[in-house]
């Protein structure tokens, strides 16, 4: 796995310890964490899910009112220096 998607993973781990199961998927410039977040989230709660994901690279809550309140955080992957962007055949 990724260092993204330990990371990711590891995130996930601590938002469904605070009590929201989160769902972690790989893309291939990054992995994402998504969790559902309910409405009668504490403030305490509140400030310890930004600690977590505030880990991630980038992270936001994304809310309608027909499908409630999701929280997202992504981590990049590393992406490769210039010298192995044409990988091994193209090395000198």
């Amino acid at each position: 796995m990724p260092a993204s998607g330990v990371s990711a993973a590891a995130i996930a781990a601590r938002l469904s310890d605070v009590g929201l199961p989160a769902r972690v998927e790989e893309h291939d410039q990054y992995t994402s964490v998504e969790a559902e977040v309910p409405d009668s989230l504490s403030a305490d709660l509140w400030r310890e899910v930004l600690e977590v994901v505030a880990e991630a690279d980038r992270f936001g809550l994304f809310a309608t009112s027909l499908n409630g309140r999701t929280l997202w955080a992504v981590v990049h992957k590393a992406v490769p220096s210039t010298g192995d962007v044409g990988g091994p055949s193209h090395q000198r």
